[in-house]
């Protein structure tokens, strides 16, 4: 496995490469990262894991700084998983000059939930995506469920621009309580951890209701949410939604239960496919 630092060095490692998968990522890594690599192996000859805090996408108040970055952890993981290639870029390297140009995503989805709480992430989170689909190339390219959506937004991006990328979707990976894995979970303590997967029992349990009575929507939401608030957490927000573009769902559609709330000082997401 090699680790390459400059945007230079990378082209040249893959400039008669053809069939390339990628998973981008910020390290830090799990085992659900660790699944996506070997879901881009099971597609592509030769497996690109791009490692880099991406500050575009970081709010004034958000955690950059303290970010954990674990490179040399990462690297040990990779290696047995699959990755052929650690990209692991400075901030110089990803934008040598101030970017000015940014890919902005149609505020119907990017505007919503989490960007409603996180202004400007999805144009960070969609313009260091594009800029790394412009250095790598790949073929293929593997994103999580866990941020459902970002999913949607990449996949959209992927398919307005025609660009020539297979996206395939990963599974959340979760621990044995349902505890959706996160790079995140690190900040919480023992106590914390515990109570996190109650996030995702809460989820389970709107699923179920949605399941049994479609009409009852938005009583089930706000139940989700009071059921949260009582265990001291502090909810951004659990809706129900269409699964293809996150809208008011209709009992036809297919449906994704999302919801953020900050447990402590650490802010959780989570999302269940009805």
């Amino acid at each position: 496995m090699r680790i390459i630092s400059t945007v230079a060095e990378l082209k040249d490692a893959l400039a008669t490469q053809r069939d390339i998968g990628f998973v981008p990522t910020m390290g830090n890594l799990h085992d659900g990262h660790l699944s996506l690599v070997q879901t881009a192996r099971r597609h592509a000859g030769l497996v690109v894991v791009s490692i880099f805090v991406n500050q575009l996408q970081f709010g004034p108040n958000e955690d950059f700084a303290k970010y954990p970055r674990t490179l040399e952890r990462d690297c040990e993981l990779l290696a047995p998983a699959g990755c052929d290639i650690v990209f692991a870029p400075s901030t110089e390297q990803m934008y040598p000059e101030p970017q000015q140009y940014t890919v902005h995503p149609p505020a119907e989805l990017a505007d919503i939930l989490e960007g409603r709480f996180r202004p400007g992430f999805f144009v960070g989170v969609a313009t260091v995506v594009l800029k790394l689909f412009n250095m790598v190339r790949p073929s293929v390219a593997a994103f999580g469920k866990k941020d459902y959506q970002q999913l949607l937004v990449i996949q959209n991006m992927v398919r307005q621009l025609a660009l020539p990328i297979e996206l395939v979707a990963g599974e959340t990976v979760r621990e044995a309580g349902g505890l959706a894995l996160s790079s995140r979970n690190a900040y919480l303590d023992d106590e914390q951890r515990r109570e996190a997967a109650q996030l995702h029992r809460t989820l389970a349990d709107a699923a179920t209701r949605m399941r049994a009575d479609p009409a009852d929507r938005e009583n089930i939401e706000r139940a989700a949410v009071e059921t949260l608030q009582a265990r001291g957490w502090r909810p951004d927000y659990v809706v129900i939604r269409r699964r293809q573009d996150l809208k008011i769902p209709a009992a036809k559609d297919s449906w994704v239960i999302l919801g953020a709330a900050r447990l402590g000082a650490t802010r959780l997401i989570d999302n269940i496919e009805i």
